[in-house]
């Protein structure tokens, strides 16, 4: 059995909008998809599951492209995670909007057949199957390429297609692991802990989107070139986005180590406990550390050898939190932030999900949509969060159900050129 891994421009500006304290703000309209992203004309077919490949093809459709996920029969595995309702998985259609679906069994010469033409009506194929799977079902690179070399080829794994662990596979827990991500997670002595968002795979998904868009670029400037494989390592992109704690290790010959919510070159640079609970300041200069002894009546830290620069405060930093905390016990949280934010101090609460989706700038830049799933449910979901000349990119919120675009897709692949 395949063992799977995971694995448009709306020109109306936005308006600053401060919804009610505790309501996240959703606008009224409901599948907001238009024809003019920049990927608008780019088909993808997609052969992804969980996260790391469908976050990726989630992007691109984000971008206007046209995305057919091919699902075996029972479907991709995270339509089986809860919350469900009706049979609709929130968690799926968080990672799957926009898309069209197929349900194939690879392994039936028929269902590979239809896949394979699909594939050569494409222009982009994503997988983050187990290095090898594709080779051996009849859709690797050397079949698809050879048949349509403008094709754009991207294997999304753990370690990569090639190398001494390319056979292995992995989750974003394990590939945390692997890539050093949780020796530098969690309080110092504490246990290790993996970061609560699943990085590595959506900075597997990320870079795998990026480079894609780039291949397309380089295929849109010479329209007679060649496609590309394009090899994305969930270890390597990992490892990548760790470039502070690498060069950490480059220039000193050490392991970097936990610090818990603090950073080994800035304070105070972290979370403090004061009051009613937590919040964070980040003051990572010499003014910002002036304004801090100032916002919280305590000049004489100023003068403390102890705290004279960035790289001694980050040095005594414990000392530093314990004198800092003490003062902060006198009042609250919203308190210490509207204090630090009017002496320019960047700080925040720490927020759950529901209270950061009420933010107003989260109402102001529109992220929070709404979303409709297969069977009816009127739900929520987090929109594409980047805007281009000013504007919100409104996209298609709505998930497919499983196979609910396979008679369209049947109909329409073209049946020559598939073996």
């Amino acid at each position: 059995k395949l063992a799977l891994e995971y694995g448009t421009f709306y020109h109306a500006p936005p308006t600053a909008w401060h919804p009610p304290a505790g309501r996240i703000p959703v606008p009224e309209r409901d599948n907001m998809h238009t024809p003019n992203g920049p990927l608008t004309g780019v088909k993808v077919v997609e052969f992804c599951q969980v996260a790391a490949g469908p976050f990726c093809g989630m992007l691109l459709a984000d971008y206007g492209a046209e995305v057919v996920k091919i699902e075996p029969p029972e479907g991709d595995t995270l339509r089986q995670w809860p919350p469900i309702h009706d049979g609709d998985s929130e968690n799926f259609a968080s990672l799957n909007r926009a898309k069209k679906s197929i349900a194939l069994d690879l392994k039936n010469p028929a269902d590979l057949d239809l896949a394979r033409r699909l594939v050569l009506e494409a222009d982009v194929l994503v997988e983050n199957n187990r290095a090898g799977a594709m080779e051996r079902l009849g859709l690797g690179w050397s079949w698809c390429s050879a048949r349509k070399p403008s094709l754009i080829y991207c294997a999304i794994s753990a370690y990569g297609q090639d190398g001494p662990r390319s056979g292995e596979g992995g989750f974003d827990l394990t590939m945390q692991a692997a890539a050093g991500v949780m020796s530098v997670t969690g309080e110092t002595e504490g246990a290790p802990v993996k970061c609560g968002v699943p990085i590595s795979d959506f900075t597997a998904g990320l870079y795998a989107a990026f480079t894609i868009a780039a291949a397309l670029a380089r295929l849109r400037a010479d329209p007679e070139g060649r496609g590309c494989h394009i090899d994305v390592p969930m270890f390597a992109t990992t490892l990548a986005v760790g470039a502070l704690q690498t060069s950490e290790y480059f220039g000193t010959g050490r392991n970097p180590r936990r610090l818990g919510s603090a950073h080994p070159r800035n304070a105070p640079y972290q979370a403090f406990r004061c009051a009613d609970g937590w919040f964070a300041i980040a003051a990572g200069n010499q003014k910002l550390w002036r304004a801090v002894c100032a916002v919280t009546g305590l000049p004489h830290l100023l003068q403390d050898a102890r705290f004279a620069t960035t790289s001694l405060r980050a040095a005594n930093q414990t000392a530093l939190k314990d004198l800092l905390e003490a003062r902060f016990a006198d009042s609250g949280v919203a308190d210490w932030v509207a204090r630090f934010a009017a002496a320019g101090v960047p700080s925040a609460p720490i927020n759950g999900f529901a209270e950061a989706l009420a933010d107003p700038q989260a109402g102001h830049l529109q992220l929070v949509q709404p979303m409709t799933l297969p069977h009816g449910r009127a739900t929520r979901t987090v929109g594409c969060p980047v805007r281009i000349d000013g504007a919100v990119l409104p996209v298609d919120t709505r998930p497919p159900a499983l196979d609910e675009h396979g008679a369209e897709l049947r109909g329409r692949a073209p049946a020559e050129a598939a073996r």
